[in-house]
């Protein structure tokens, strides 16, 4: 059984007008919401099943994040271009803001 195009569009106008539902935790009011995360993360703690980074494991975890994006060659070559751009002209703008105002100006 095929549908006409009038069948179809109909069927989408009603999808589309409805809508979305909040349900479970979307539901609930931030404060609410707040105060069930609050207990299910000393709980957590409580029961040892927690996890918290101490220094070394970040910086492994920092250095593991570098590498992978250094690997992109293309991605770093367009940073570097962004960094010499801003950095070209942020020395134009101080030369200018330089020259505009004198630092010392005499006192009458």
């Amino acid at each position: 059984m095929q549908e006409s195009p009038a069948q179809i569009a109909t069927a989408v106008e009603t999808t589309a007008v409805r809508p979305k539902q909040r349900r479970g935790f979307a539901a609930m009011d931030p404060d609410t919401l707040r105060a069930v995360c609050s207990q299910g993360g000393k709980i957590a703690h409580k029961s040892g099943k927690a996890h918290r980074f101490n220094p070394e494991e970040a910086s492994k975890a920092g250095k593991k994040g570098g590498a992978s994006i250094a690997a992109d060659r293309a991605h770093m070559a367009t940073i570097g271009q962004r960094g010499g751009k801003a950095k070209k002209g942020y020395r134009a703008r101080q030369a200018a803001l330089r020259s505009a105002v004198p630092l010392h100006a005499p006192i009458s």
